[in-house]
């Protein structure tokens, strides 16, 4: 088990002298009281690493369990390019190591340890369900699809590119919301299993922007995530 982070992120989210790192041991997740304002750099960067050395363990099994074959060697990094908003996101190196990828944002916005412990869970669930993959067959097919069409109408080069160029964006946003439920459940059932609670941590939807339900949006409307993520945890 491989759990490796930029350390200079959290130094500065934290304004520490001792460089943050994890261990091998894995504490108990505890529960803590609600809070309504952000954790100082300090208290965010302690939970950090407290979340990702409870939480990486319980998605590996998972992962192992549900993907034999699949690498379940999850690497965990921070994102700290100057300047990236709130946000967290799954994807894999040039060997296949799955890599989840928080912001400096992401760390100091959440307001407990359980939105940590279910976003964590939820971008493993996307590499459990190998929703890249995915992603890319319904980019490719889209392409072809947008440029057999384009084809039939007698385009030049140039439009056939443009139009699997479209093609593959549709494609790739075909299910896109269907993957984000089928990793909030997913995500449900790795922050319960890590002692986390699943459904304080979906609070977290209801801080961010509502993406509603558009047309070939990536991600569906936060009520219905929240409510799967209730309807998952109330089974387990």
């Amino acid at each position: 088990m491989k759990k490796g982070f930029v350390v200079l992120a959290l130094l500065a989210l934290a304004g520490c002298d001792v460089p943050v790192e994890t261990s091998s041991s894995s504490p108990a997740a505890s529960t803590t009281a609600p809070t309504s304002a952000q954790l100082s750099g300090r208290a965010a960067a302690k939970q950090f690493v407290e979340v990702v050395e409870t939480v990486e363990p319980v998605a590996e099994r998972e992962c192992r369990a549900r993907a034999p074959g699949m690498n379940c060697d999850f690497r965990i990094v921070i994102d700290d390019r100057p300047g990236q908003p709130v946000n967290a996101y799954q994807t894999l190196d040039k060997s296949g190591q799955p890599i989840i990828a928080f912001t400096v944002a992401m760390i100091a916005d959440v307001r407990n340890a359980d939105e940590l412990a279910f976003v964590m869970s939820h971008e493993a669930a996307h590499h459990i369900a190998g929703h890249i993959a995915r992603q890319q067959r319904n980019a490719q097919t889209g392409a072809l699809v947008f440029a057999g069409l384009a084809a039939l109408t007698g385009a030049d080069a140039q439009a056939l590119q443009s139009a699997g160029e479209i093609g593959a964006q549709v494609g790739a946003r075909t299910y896109s919301k269907d993957y984000e439920i089928e990793a909030d459940v997913l995500g449900t059932v790795i922050t319960k299993k890590a002692g986390y609670d699943p459904v304080r941590g979906a609070a977290f939807f209801g801080r961010i922007p509502d993406p509603g339900d558009r047309f070939l949006g990536t991600h569906p409307p936060n009520a219905q995530r929240i409510e799967a993520v209730r309807q998952t945890a109330s089974q387990l």
